[in-house]
């Protein structure tokens, strides 16, 4: 077996954002987050709906509704149904927010990500966060790991999504981190290293790349090229 390849494959944690998509829509639009669950119906025809498990939660009961309610007002959903509001009592917690709320929802699966990522290998392996217009996915590719920007880049123009690796490490005998980001340019080391002391690669984000640049006193463009070219030889790697 080559070097950099598993047999259990390689996990990546991808933050993305792509259109059309009722989830980021309103997460923009209202505070709180949404947790994608499961998918309960398998479409059988092309613009047909499906029905999903969601978590919706925020910090009031008022916040949770709202975005519920933007959730349904949504010209790319059908019918909600919501089901028992959940108050954190910090011993069994089910979402980031004091306050959750489980629903059902009809939509059509072609709106969401979801299907493509498993088109290209990535298998879910935890619910979906979608806060502030933006989507968290821990995925596990089982395959070559010099595959993963191919197929990465396959579901940016497919879907018109932006995506960045946000985390990635293989599943059983892996190179050691020194090792892998021993092979960066000074200038990606730099710009990786302090995206990661900065919690820019933790859930929820704790800075932006905007602030990484005005840090660093180069343009948001050019750390986003520093960080990608970073991302995929550590895939490659």
């Amino acid at each position: 077996m080559s070097e950099g390849t598993t047999e259990a494959g390689t996990r990546l944690r991808l933050d993305l954002w792509h259109p059309n998509c009722w989830a980021i829509q309103a997460t923009e639009r209202t505070a709180g987050g949404i947790l994608a669950h499961a998918v309960y119906d398998t479409p059988i025809a092309s613009g047909s709906t499906v029905n999903g498990l969601f978590t919706a939660y925020g910090e009031t009961e008022r916040e949770v509704n709202a975005l519920i309610s933007a959730v349904d007002d949504s010209p790319l959903t059908d019918t909600v149904w919501r089901l028992q509001t959940q108050f954190d009592t910090r011993r069994n917690r089910i979402a980031p927010g004091a306050v959750s709320r489980e629903f059902f929802l009809g939509y059509d699966p072609s709106e969401m990500i979801c299907p493509l990522l498993l088109e290209h290998g990535f298998v879910h392996t935890a619910p979906g966060k979608i806060e502030d217009g933006r989507e968290s996915w821990d995925v596990r590719y089982v395959g070559e790991r010099s595959d993963i920007q191919a197929e990465l880049d396959a579901i940016r123009e497919e879907a018109d999504a932006e995506i960045e690796v946000e985390r990635v490490g293989s599943v059983g005998r892996e190179p050691t981190h020194e090792r892998r980001v021993s092979r960066l340019t000074r200038s990606q080391r730099e710009v990786y290293d302090l995206a990661r002391e900065r919690g820019y690669y933790e859930w929820p984000r704790e800075t932006s790349t905007r602030e990484l640049a005005d840090e660093l006193d180069i343009s948001k463009t050019t750390l986003l090229e520093h960080l990608r070219k970073a991302e995929s030889k550590l895939l490659d790697s």
